[in-house]
């Protein structure tokens, strides 16, 4: 009894850490924790044929494996997904964790991030979330995988390129970055169309992911005025019940539309130079049915 209580301590320990891998790689925090749930129940099998020594490095394996077979099944049936395929976000309430410990977890999971590692192959992404976010060695990885060490290093170099050139060049601190998004958020409820226009980049791209379930936008909408005319017109159909409510997205500020108590929109917003450079708004009601707050902070 003593020594299945040490392992559920040392896997409750290990469990946030697991929970991110896991998020990253199938970006779905539900599948995450079905996933690190699932790692948990073959720890206690494997420990009863032969005890397991370091828990978090037989997890972290152990976790990366069911990960990547779940967004290898993933993969499959996006294939049928009506209009794009946004991650689901991660919610907080603010205000945020300390910024100090923010920075490290805006870096590692984003939500821009999040939707460039969507245009990378399974392995790909498995080697560069697994390398380069959460510092395992290429050998390591390579057990993940079933690839050589080797391989495994030019997987993460492709990656690499790939997150370089789709994610922002310059971050904005967190001040700028939630003093653009209240500006964003007020005109847009407002519907004043050239206070938008202000706060958007004029190649702003704006992204919508209803999963065939509520209305959205089909294909990407870009440029300013069209975004920003889409965004007043939907504020405009805004009921009584519906209410605006700021939040972080995966560690950066961003807001939720409400209505009647649940999540009717979560839109994150990506920053540079002051503008928003992407909008991306979840409808997905699989998506927004179970909202977890406050995951990354510790």
């Amino acid at each position: 009894m003593n020594d299945e209580r040490s392992l559920a301590t040392a896997y409750t320990r290990a469990r946030p850490r697991l929970e991110r891998i896991a998020y990253a790689m199938t970006g779905s925090h539900a599948e995450a924790e079905d996933v690190v749930s699932d790692g948990w129940l073959r720890l206690i099998a494997a420990h009863a044929s032969e005890p397991v020594q370091n828990v978090e490095a037989w997890a972290t394996v152990v976790v990366a494996r069911r990960a990547l077979d779940t967004l290898r099944s993933a993969r499959v049936r996006r294939e049928t997904y009506v209009g794009p395929w946004l991650p689901e976000p991660w919610l907080e309430s603010p205000p945020a964790s300390d910024p100090a410990e923010r920075v490290t977890l805006d870096d590692s999971v984003s939500f821009a991030l999040m939707v460039v590692l969507e245009t990378l192959s399974p392995a790909e992404r498995t080697a560069w979330v697994l390398h380069d976010l959460f510092g395992m060695e290429f050998s390591e990885v390579a057990q993940v995988v079933g690839r050589t060490p080797a391989a495994v290093r030019q997987l993460a170099a492709r990656a690499r390129k790939h997150v370089a050139a789709g994610t922002p060049r310059v971050t904005v601190d967190h001040a700028t970055h939630e003093a653009v998004v209240a500006a964003f958020r007020r005109a847009t409820i407002d519907g004043d169309l050239p206070g938008l226009m202000t706060v958007l980049d004029p190649d702003v791209t704006l992204t919508s992911d209803g999963g065939g379930k509520v209305r959205a936008a089909l294909r990407p909408v870009h440029g300013a005025d069209r975004v920003a005319r889409l965004l007043v017109g939907l504020a405009s159909q805004l009921g009584s019940d519906h209410r605006p409510m700021p939040v972080m997205v995966n560690g950066a500020p961003g807001f939720a539309i409400l209505k009647g108590g649940e999540y009717d929109f979560v839109i994150s917003l990506t920053v540079e130079d002051a503008r928003i450079a992407r909008v991306d708004m979840v409808r997905a009601p699989d998506k927004l049915a179970t909202m977890p707050e406050n995951k990354f902070q510790h």
